[in-house]
């Protein structure tokens, strides 16, 4: 299953704004909204949106983190980053989420 953070379009106002550190820039790209928005929506978790993350999901916050460092070294401008970490994070994430059905799926028909 999909998740419905990457199944929409990073919108205008998204790529145009300037992020507080890159790590606000990814989780944009990634969840939709950076970690004060995630807080504010869930007081009573204690820890960070990544704390609450699958093992899938950290996986690809990982490398989407090292693939944006080579972009910044390469002065990629952060809105080209933004849509191509976007889709990235979009095709690993589909990726994974493939292996693993697969996986169920062998395990179920033993």
């Amino acid at each position: 299953m999909q998740k419905k953070y990457l199944t929409e379009e990073l919108t205008n106002e998204q790529l145009s704004c300037k992020y507080a550190n890159e790590a606000d820039m990814l989780n944009v790209v990634i969840f939709n909204k950076i970690a004060k928005e995630w807080r504010k929506e869930n007081p009573n978790l204690k820890g960070n949106l990544r704390d609450y993350l699958s093992i899938n999901e950290l996986l690809v916050l990982a490398n989407m983190e090292n693939y944006n460092a080579i972009m910044i070294e390469k002065n990629i401008s952060q809105k080209n980053r933004m849509i191509e970490i976007r889709n990235q994070a979009r095709s690993q994430l589909l990726s994974l989420e493939e292996l693993n059905n697969r996986s169920i799926k062998r395990l179920d028909n033993k």
